[in-house]
């Protein structure tokens, strides 16, 4: 399910969120040009965390090509030191991409649903939250997955508690919806409750299909991590009366 629009429109400009995508795309098209290392050295390895700091040894699977074809052989070799303290890479891993889908999806969810919790944050809470939530990703992660050597990165964590505070502070809105099935195409209006409901049993089955099986390549308890961190947060912060008042829907998303 792919988010087009809401109907919450934002009461003032969400500058926070656009930095943050400008942030993001800033150092993915420094990946782009070719800066080496920036995943490994930046990106958060759980093993480097849980570790007692020695090297860490990643066994790798590639193609190697012999006199009777192209084989399958496994290798090991050294990943390079941590540019910053390995604590630190629980922040740093939310600013690098795996590549255009992964970029573009996290960027397209983060301008449909930051701006209305910027919103009710303000500029610098919804950075303070934003950041918290990326690390509780980046913590849960980290817990399910402690002696993983695949480096993790992605902003999908830090999205994934901003869809959560969403969910509690927007429950009756409505989300225009483009549903790719097979070859066709639908656009429905859903309720956010359904759509980010949905989302989140999605990445929470995924998540315990995934434990004890062999690396995805999505860490989905990330995901189910920021979410939980999002909503307890924004829950907290509503009950305390701290958040300004919600903004009126419109009429509705139409197409």
């Amino acid at each position: 399910m792919i988010p087009l629009k809401d109907d919450i429109p934002p009461r003032r400009t969400p500058g926070v969120n656009y930095v943050l995508i400008a942030a993001c795309s800033f150092v993915f098209f420094l990946q782009l040009s070719g800066a080496r290392g920036l995943v490994e050295r930046y990106g958060m390895v759980p093993a480097r965390l849980t570790g007692d700091g020695a090297p860490i040894e990643r066994v790798e699977e590639r193609i190697v090509r012999t006199e009777r074809g192209p084989i399958r052989q496994r290798v090991s070799r050294t990943l390079p030191e941590a540019a910053v303290a390995p604590a630190l890479t629980l922040l740093t891993c939310m600013f690098l991409h795996g590549g255009w889908l992964h970029f573009l999806g996290n960027m397209w969810f983060l301008h449909i649903f930051g701006d209305n919790v910027e919103d009710r944050f303000g500029h610098l809470g919804f950075l303070a939250f934003y950041l918290a939530a990326g690390v509780a990703a980046s913590v849960a992660h980290l817990l399910a997955n402690p002696d993983s050597t695949v480096p993790t990165i992605g902003a999908s964590g830090a999205i994934a508690g901003v869809m959560g505070a969403y969910l509690l502070l927007y429950p009756r809105a409505m989300v225009l919806t483009l549903i790719p099935i097979f070859f066709f195409v639908d656009i429905v209006v859903l309720p956010a409750a359904l759509f980010l409901g949905v989302w989140f049993l999605l990445q929470f089955f995924q998540g315990v299909l995934a434990v004890g099986a062999a690396a995805t390549g999505v860490a989905w308890w990330a995901h189910i991590g920021g979410f939980a961190a999002g909503l307890a947060v924004a829950w907290a912060l509503r009950e305390s009366g701290t958040l300004a008042p919600p903004v009126r829907q419109r009429s509705g998303p139409h197409r």
